[in-house]
């Protein structure tokens, strides 16, 4: 039973990422792939602050990936991806926002690996 369990997976897998690969299906797993990376980005922010920190970095690589994501989804006609990333966007694009206008009322400039100011 759990051979037949483990070969069946082994085809379904196959099927998913072999038999129906084509560049869509990169498109998608490289817009995965860039919105995962936004957790390295604060990870490793954290780890050289020594506490927890949101760089500004980790908003621009939301958007990208949510961005290439949402561009899949569309292509795919797949609508919990749609409806999952399109709300996303808006909101990182607003954390931007958020960071542009306290850099302006400060007079700052921050380079994209900086913790964004607190609110």
């Amino acid at each position: 039973m759990l051979f037949g369990l483990s070969s069946n997976f082994g085809a379904y897998l196959y099927e998913v990422f072999v038999a129906r690969a084509d560049l869509i299906l990169a498109l998608g797993l490289g817009g995965q792939l860039l919105f995962s990376v936004r957790f390295l980005v604060q990870w490793l922010a954290s780890e050289r602050a020594g506490r927890t920190v949101v760089p500004v970095a980790f908003w621009y690589v939301s958007l990208a990936g949510g961005i290439v994501t949402l561009v899949y989804g569309l292509i795919r006609r797949d609508a919990v991806i749609i409806l999952g990333q399109a709300p996303s966007i808006f909101i990182y694009s607003r954390n931007l926002a958020l960071v542009f206008r306290e850099r302006r009322r400060r007079g700052t400039v921050l380079s994209a690996g900086e913790e964004a100011p607190p609110a």
